[in-house]
């Protein structure tokens, strides 16, 4: 059970270890030392880009990363789709398991270890560059709201740190540029983002349902993605919608 005593050892050799390291393996590394210090089952830094390649590090077990990428479990990812859509690190409670897909993936994460908690802060770089950093662990809820409370700060500190060497180590890595979007599809593109439904979107952009149907296909395909939900988080994490 994680205990809000057990991270009163101080941060900074871990940190100073973060600053000298030269590769993605000393982030791996940094990670399992997170989880000792913290006294957490896992830490993990996960990198996607706006093409869907996936890279990081973390100390989720070799055949749930294998799993989830075989899977493509991007697509149903709550965690994924919620913090594309956030600014703020979040508790995973907060995020939307309601589907079917996703309340099968959860099972399937708690099944392979991941717990039954986690704590996600979205970062963004360069170039529409996406990124998180999660803590996740088995316990109960007034436990970890007490731990996430205890180190919230020093979760956010740190997962910056992570991406900054994460941006030294692949400077190549930069997302690919989308096609711009009209200046229709990003209003309809911001307001989906800011939880508006398809009437009041209609309603306030003075259209039809159907017109804006048009403008979210044409903006969905012009980012690639699968489903309304993605393309918005495709938009926001390319910048081209800022809510």
């Amino acid at each position: 059970m994680v205990s809000v005593t057990t991270a009163r050892q101080p941060l900074e050799p871990i940190l100073e270890e973060l600053e000298k390291a030269e590769g993605l393996a000393a982030l791996q590394a940094a990670s399992e030392a997170l989880c000792s210090h913290y006294n957490v089952d896992h830490v993990v830094y996960h990198w996607v880009d706006s093409a869907g390649d996936q890279y990081g590090c973390g100390t989720y077990s070799d055949t749930w990363r294998e799993r989830y990428l075989e899977q493509n479990y991007l697509r149903v990812d709550p965690v994924i789709l919620g913090c594309f859509q956030r600014f703020h690190p979040v508790d995973w409670k907060r995020l939307d398991w309601s589907s079917k897909a996703a309340r099968a993936f959860q099972a399937e994460a708690i099944a392979h270890g991941v717990g039954n908690q986690g704590f996600s802060v979205p970062i963004r770089g360069p170039n529409g560059q996406f990124a998180l950093f999660t803590v996740s662990h088995s316990c109960d809820d007034d436990t970890w709201a007490e731990w996430t409370e205890a180190h919230r700060r020093d979760l956010i500190l740190i997962a910056h740190f992570f991406n900054e060497k994460a941006l030294e180590f692949e400077p190549d890595r930069t997302p690919e540029q989308s096609q711009s979007l009209s200046p229709r599809e990003v209003d309809a593109m911001t307001l989906l983002a800011m939880g508006y439904s398809r009437a009041q979107v209609a309603d306030t952009l003075s259209i039809s349902e159907h017109t804006l149907r048009v403008y979210i296909e044409s903006a969905r395909f012009k980012l690639g993605a699968m489903n309304t939900t993605h393309a918005v988080a495709r938009a926001m994490s390319r910048g081209l919608i800022v809510v």
